[in-house]
């Protein structure tokens, strides 16, 4: 039966192992579901690791299964970087020989005047820091004196902090798009990224109105779809990550349980293509904050919806669960890490208890929904379709 529609559900960071080129990274060691595993001993993914999940790495604590009901391996990223951006540009059939820059000491004072008189106020912060960390630290200067906070972090991303009863989002939104018109060339950071919060000096806490504006991409997987008449489904911050390029349809949502039903949702609708979801508490709300039991929650959440994910899935549905980058909640600091990638594949007409190995890219998923939708795509990876289908 020929494949009509991709459900490709990216786990925002839950990486696998680290990379050969880990050390380049100060990742050694970095495991995040390994060390999960390995930290809350409670951990209980049994939907997750029927499909295959612990027999993709076997030194991993994860429970194997004798009988995987997918096809199971992982990947390894060719892009230089680790950050959100490029490993979802990469799963798209993009690889990036040059990372996108990051500043952790600040950017340059010469753009932060430019910046501070294109939007007509001064700024507080620019420095590296966690964002709720800094609007704990600089809230109420910010409501005093009503100048946006800048930070940054080990990511490419240039991050503005604004309180909504002093700037409307509206105003927001206008104030990071001059930035992302300005942080060019040897400034290009991947994101800039609208942080709106709320509340009062001790209990400031960030809205869902969030927003990332990002670099345009090339050509990709997406544009592919689109070409071939059939329809991208976006749900999650992907809209985002591409500046919504090669993307017909979106939902944002605010949490995993927002993007896990919306995908549902839309999975039992009739369309043809690809539905295309982030799912991104992992990362922010545990992966950076280094916090092992909420990640582990987190995993367990979303494992508990397997079932319900399988059995609203068309006859001619493919499901890839993946990942786009590591965020091990054991490891110093508050960065990705350099790890490898999940891959499990499912569906009516995907072989089950099928290892296709480690794969050289994350472009090789690209070219694989290419293959299984009989499209022809700019991916540079390599499809592994022929090894799956029935």
């Amino acid at each position: 039966m020929k494949i009509n529609r991709v459900i490709l559900i990216v786990l925002d960071s839950v990486g696998i192992g680290e990379l050969p080129d880990a050390h380049l990274y100060n990742d050694q060691g970095s495991n995040t579901l390994g060390n999960i595993a390995k930290y809350y001993k409670d951990l209980k993914l049994p939907n997750l690791t029927a499909m295959g999940l612990g027999n993709i790495d076997p030194s991993n604590l994860l429970d194997k299964t004798e009988n995987p009901t997918a096809a199971f391996g992982k990947a390894m990223e060719q892009s230089a970087g680790k950050d959100t951006t490029t490993g979802h540009w990469e799963i798209s059939g993009l690889i990036l020989d040059k990372p996108f820059p990051t500043f952790p000491n600040g950017f340059p004072k010469e753009f932060m005047e430019r910046f501070e008189k294109a939007i007509g106020t001064k700024t507080i912060g620019n420095k590296s820091a966690s964002g709720t960390t800094i609007i704990n630290e600089l809230g109420e200067e910010h409501l005093n004196k009503q100048f946006p906070i800048v930070y940054t972090s080990a990511d490419s991303v240039f991050q503005i902090a604004m309180h909504e009863d002093i700037f409307p989002i509206e105003k927001q939104y206008e104030i990071c798009q001059t930035a992302r018109n300005m942080l060019v060339d040897d400034y290009q950071v991947g994101r800039v990224i609208a942080r709106p919060f709320i509340g009062k000096a001790g209990s400031f806490s960030r809205t869902s109105r969030r927003k990332d504006f990002s670099v345009q991409p090339p050509d990709n997987i997406l544009t592919a779809i689109q070409n071939s008449g059939k329809e991208v489904f976006s749900i999650g911050k992907i809209i985002d990550i591409f500046d919504g390029k090669g993307i017909d349809k979106y939902v944002k949502t605010a949490n995993n349980k927002e993007g896990i039903q919306e995908t549902i949702q839309a999975i039992k609708r009739n369309s043809q293509g690809l539905i295309f979801t982030n799912l991104v508490d992992f990362d922010m709300l545990f992966g950076h904050r280094r916090d092992i039991d909420g990640y582990a929650n987190a995993l367990m959440e979303f494992d508990q919806k397997i079932p319900e994910i399988l059995v609203a899935l068309k006859d001619d549905d493919f499901l890839i669960i993946t990942a786009d980058h590591g965020n091990d909640p054991s490891a110093p600091g508050t960065d990705h890490t350099r790890e490898y990638i999940p891959i499990l594949n499912y569906g009516k007409n995907i072989k089950a208890d099928k290892n296709i190995g480690t794969r050289n890219s994350f472009a090789d998923i690209a070219s694989t929904i290419a293959d299984a939708l009989e499209i022809s795509s700019p991916s540079v990876g390599e499809s592994y379709f022929s090894e799956i289908k029935n």
